[in-house]
C-alpha cells in the first residue's frame, strides 16, 4: 500500500529523461571555483591564499560558528585567486578558484570499493566526524548535518526519515544513487541512527521508482530497523513535512521543525555522503547532479566535483542547444534560473535543467476569478491568492498573522493557477519582508 501526504499536492509531467541512465564520472575540470557560501548559516574562514598547492579533500575554509560548514578542496592545485563570483544566487559572492594540476589526494581518504558495513565511532564522534567533512543537506536546503544531530537538552528522536522520494520533475539523481550506491545509503542511515540513537528509519520511495523500491528493500533486510516504504506519485512528496505525514501519520506543527514530532529527517543523497566520511574518511567535495532537458543530445547523471562550472556539465550532454530558453538549477517546480553558464556546482546542486524557449516563458498574468484551486493543492493548508493580494499591498503583518512563513515555497499554486497569478513572488517578498520585522521586534 502506496503512502501520502494530505491536505494539497498536484501532479505535474515526470519527465524522468535520465531515469535509465548510469552515473558517469565527469572530467575533472581546467579549473574549480568553489563558493564560500553553499550551506545555510555562517559563511567560512579561509584557510587559505593566493598561491597556495592544495590536494584533493584538503580543508580550505573552516566553519565558522555552530551553524556552518567546512569546505574542502574538490582538486588539486594552485590557488589563483580568493573574489567573488557569480553563485547559483545570481550575484557575486566569494569563491576560492583552483587552477587545477593532476589529481591528487589527500592520504586520509579511503579510495578502495570495498564496503564497509561495522560502525567504529561512538554518536559523537560519529557528529563531530560529519562536521569535520562538510556533510550538509544534499536534497537542495543545504543545511548543516551536525546540526539537525545536535540534539537539545531534553529532545528525544523516534525516527530516522529519509527522503527518496525525489518527487521534483526531470531529476533522478537520488533514484539512480539508490541503484547503484544501496548498501553504502544503508550503511549510512545506520550511522544516523547510531548518532541519533533510534532504532527505527523509514526511507520513502516514490512509486515510480519500482526498481529502487525493489532493491532498496532487498538491501535492507540485511540492516536491521531499516524499512522502506513506497509512496504515491504525488508533488511535494519529498518536503520534509509532507514525509513525516505520510510515513508515520504526525503533523509538525505551524513553525516548529521535525525534531517537535519525534522525527530528523535526511535525504539519501546526505547518508551516501555520510558512509564516505565515516567508512572512508572522505570529505564532501563531489556529488551526483543529474543534466537534462529535452533537447539535450545525451542527458545523463554525473559524478561532479564541487565548483566545476556548469558549462562543462552541458558539454558532456552534447552542448547548449540553440533554442534554450532558460538554465534552471533544479527542477522546473522549485528550481531557479541562472543567468551565467560559468556558476559553479554547489553542494546543492542536484540537477542542471535546459528548458527551450517555448517552455521557459511566463503566460501573461490575468486577474484572479476566485476558483480555489491554490488552497486545494497548498500542501500546507494556505490561502496563496489571500497572502499574494496581502503582499501587493505590502500588508506584510498581516501575511505574517496568515502563516505565509509556513510557506516551503514548492509553487504548486503558480503551477496550478488557470490565471498566471504570480503567488510565490508575492509570498517570498512577503517572507522576506516578515523577517526583517521579527528582527526589528528583537532590537
Amino acid at each position: 500500500m502506496f503512502k501520502t501526504f494530505r491536505p494539497g499536492g498536484i501532479h505535474p509531467s515526470e519527465n524522468k529523461l535520465t531515469a535509465g541512465s548510469t552515473i558517469e564520472e565527469l572530467p575533472v575540470p581546467e579549473q574549480v571555483s568553489i563558493p564560500l557560501n553553499q550551506h545555510i548559516g555562517a559563511a567560512p574562514k579561509v584557510l587559505v591564499e593566493r598561491g597556495d598547492q592544495v590536494k584533493v579533500g584538503q580543508l580550505i575554509a573552516r566553519g565558522e560558528g555552530f551553524i556552518s560548514a567546512n569546505i574542502h578542496s574538490s582538486v588539486s592545485g594552485k590557488v589563483l585567486k580568493i573574489a567573488a563570483v557569480v553563485d547559483m544566487s545570481g550575484y557575486k559572492r566569494n569563491a576560492i578558484s583552483i587552477k587545477v594540476d593532476g589529481d591528487e589526494w589527500v592520504e586520509e581518504i579511503d579510495r578502495s570499493p570495498e564496503l564497509i558495513t561495522e560502525i567504529a565511532l561512538e554518536r559523537q564522534e560519529i557528529v563531530q566526524k560529519i562536521n569535520q567533512s562538510g556533510i550538509v543537506g544534499m536534497g537542495g536546503a543545504t543545511f548543516p548535518s551536525h546540526v539537525k544531530l545536535s540534539l537539545p537538552r531534553g529532545m528525544k528522536v523516534k525516527y530516522l526519515i529519509v527522503n527518496g522520494a525525489e518527487c521534483e520533475p526531470y531529476l533522478t539523481s537520488d533514484h539512480i544513487l539508490m541503484m547503484e550506491k544501496a548498501d553504502q545509503i544503508l550503511v549510512g542511515a545506520t550511522i544516523i541512527m547510531k548518532a541519533l540513537d533510534v532504532e527505527k528509519a523509514f526511507i520513502g520511495i516514490e512509486n515510480n521508482k519500482p526498481d529502487a523500491i525493489d532493491h532498496m528493500s532487498d538491501r535492507a533486510q540485511h540492516y536491521p530497523g531499516i524499512e522502506i516504504q513506497g509512496l504515491r506519485v504525488k508533488y511535494p512528496q519529498g518536503g520534509e513535512k509532507q514525509l513525516i505525514k505520510a510515513l508515520i501519520n504526525r503533523e509538525v506543527p505551524s513553525g516548529g521543525l521535525p525534531i517537535d514530532v519525534g522525527a530528523v529527517v535526511f535525504n539519501v543523497g546526505t547518508l551516501f555522503a555520510t558512509y564516505q566520511a565515516i567508512q572512508k574518511n572522505k570529505p564532501l567535495f563531489e556529488r551526483v547532479v543529474t543534466s537534462t532537458g529535452k533537447n539535450l543530445e545525451k542527458p545523463g547523471n554525473f559524478m561532479v566535483r564541487i565548483g566545476t562550472p556548469i558549462s562543462a556539465l552541458i558539454e558532456a550532454c552534447g552542448g547548449l542547444p540553440e533554442n534554450t530558453g532558460k538554465i534552471i538549477s533544479g527542477g522546473t517546480m522549485m528550481g531557479k534560473a541562472l543567468n551565467s553558464l560559468e556558476v559553479p556546482v554547489i553542494k546543492g546542486t542536484s540537477g542542471l535543467l535546459v528548458l527551450p524557449e517555448a517552455e521557459s516563458r511566463r503566460k501573461e498574468m490575468q486577474h484572479c476569478i476566485r476558483c480555489s484551486k491554490c488552497i486545494t493543492v497548498c500542501p500546507m493548508g494556505l490561502e496563496p491568492y489571500l497572502l499574494m493580494a496581502f503582499g501587493e499591498r505590502e500588508l506584510f503583518e498581516r501575511m505574517e498573522e496568515e502563516k505565509a512563513t509556513d510557506c516551503m515555497e514548492c509553487g504548486s499554486c503558480n503551477y496550478i493557477c488557470p490565471a498566471n497569478r504570480h503567488l510565490l513572488d508575492y509570498i517570498r517578498l512577503g517572507k522576506v519582508e516578515i523577517n526583517k520585522i521579527r528582527r526589528l521586534r528583537k532590537n
